[in-house]
């Protein structure tokens, strides 16, 4: 019996003797966090947007986290899925990094997912909107940490319909992104029988809108409810102000349809409502500081996808001062980022089962060219994530 105790005892201390080893040494290394975001092309200043904000956060916390130094490895993206898995592969295998932050672009996170699966990499999606990523394709090792398109979308049925709008069109581009936003909008407004008239599909990536515009001025409905973004979403707001639609045919969107380009609108977004988990004119404490602390080291005003960075960083403080620094054990790690909770520039947010945030969506109106809060459209708004299995 006490052989055998003796053995046990060793057991015990060998395995605490070795797991103390590993502590060590990991803690004698920098954390490795990889950032897979667009560097080049269209969806470049999301990319250094988000990069800002997750390295602004971490400098707040002394440039460490859980106590030690960390060592940023930047891959371009380049928003293209079909150099996804290898990308990720090169940061999880060839790199070694503790955590993979990206991506922007939903087709390049679909890329991501699969070998986030196979690896069993911790993965941060800070911007891509996809609903699959929280939902059917869920796993304990991803998390999120934007929105999907339904988030933002669903609230904005419910305040059309409260504001007397009992007929709407709704015009997006053929793809899925679009068309998961419009089924958001739809979803909502229905519930509170409002009729969807018509729903316009535009060939992806046109920005030839003038003969849609004359079919809704022809259909003369309450609103129309859209989604465009960038470039896309310049040329819409500024085209449907043009036909002289604005002022009779109220329009509305979520927040992406002027998120970043409210100067390149040349005023024909004054007016314009839309949903959005964030405005940089967010009243807070929290989001007071952010502004001047992003403006200081950046010389530009931050917008949702500066949030979204920040948030991501805050998050790995978080987390990583819970486990002391110990990246080595993977579930206590997966554990604490599941119960971060945060007082972020856009409100509290923690995460749902599905580890999608929880949060607040905003209505927003464009005035004197800015995002203006009106108020709160949906608070701590969880998102459908009955097909997540983990």
């Amino acid at each position: 019996m006490k052989n055998l105790k003796k053995t046990a005892l060793a057991t015990v201390l060998g395995t605490v003797t070795l797991m103390s080893a590993s502590a060590a040494m990991a803690d004698n290394h920098p954390v490795k966090v990889g950032l897979m975001l667009p560097y080049s092309g269209t969806y470049t200043a999301l990319g250094e947007a988000i990069t800002n904000g997750l390295k602004l956060a971490i400098e707040q916390n002394g440039g460490q986290l859980g106590g030690r130094e960390v060592e940023y490895v930047e891959l371009d993206s380049e928003a293209n899925p079909s150099k996804a898995p290898q990308n990720m592969s090169r940061l999880v295998k060839g790199d070694g990094v503790d955590f993979v932050i990206g991506p922007v672009h939903s087709g390049v996170a679909m890329g991501m997912l699969r070998v986030a699966k196979q690896s069993g990499a911790i993965t941060i999606i800070p911007n891509a909107g996809l609903e699959a990523a929280t939902n059917q394709l869920c796993m304990p090792n991803v998390f999120r940490t934007s929105f999907s398109m339904w988030q933002n979308s669903f609230p904005m049925g419910k305040v059309a319909h409260d504001r007397g709008h009992r007929e709407v069109v709704t015009i997006t581009w053929d793809y899925a992104g679009g068309k998961e936003d419009v089924a958001g909008f739809k979803e909502a407004f229905e519930a509170e029988g409002g009729e969807i008239v018509e729903e316009i599909l535009v060939p992806f990536p046109s920005t030839e809108f003038q003969s849609y515009l004359t079919q809704i001025a022809s259909i003369a409905p309450d609103a129309v409810y859209t989604f465009f973004a960038g470039g896309g979403g310049v040329s819409f707001v500024r085209d449907y102000a043009a036909a002289g639609l604005k002022e009779s045919i109220p329009l509305m969107g979520s927040g992406f349809l002027t998120e970043g380009n409210i100067a390149a609108m040349d005023g024909a977004g004054e007016g314009v409502l839309t949903t959005m988990h964030y405005a940089e004119t967010l009243d807070s404490e929290e989001n007071r500081a952010f502004v001047s602390a992003y403006e200081a080291a950046f010389e530009v005003t931050p917008d949702t996808y500066s949030v979204q960075g920040y948030d991501t960083g805050a998050m790995l403080v978080q987390a990583l001062d819970a486990v002391g620094g110990n990246t080595e054990d993977r579930d206590a790690l997966i554990e604490a980022l599941a119960s971060v909770e945060l007082e972020s520039p856009r409100g509290l947010m923690s995460f749902s089962d599905s580890h999608h945030p929880i949060q607040n969506v905003y209505l927003r109106e464009i005035r004197d060219g800015k995002h203006e809060v009106v108020g709160v459209a949906a608070e701590q708004l969880e998102v459908p994530d009955d097909a997540c299995q983990m």
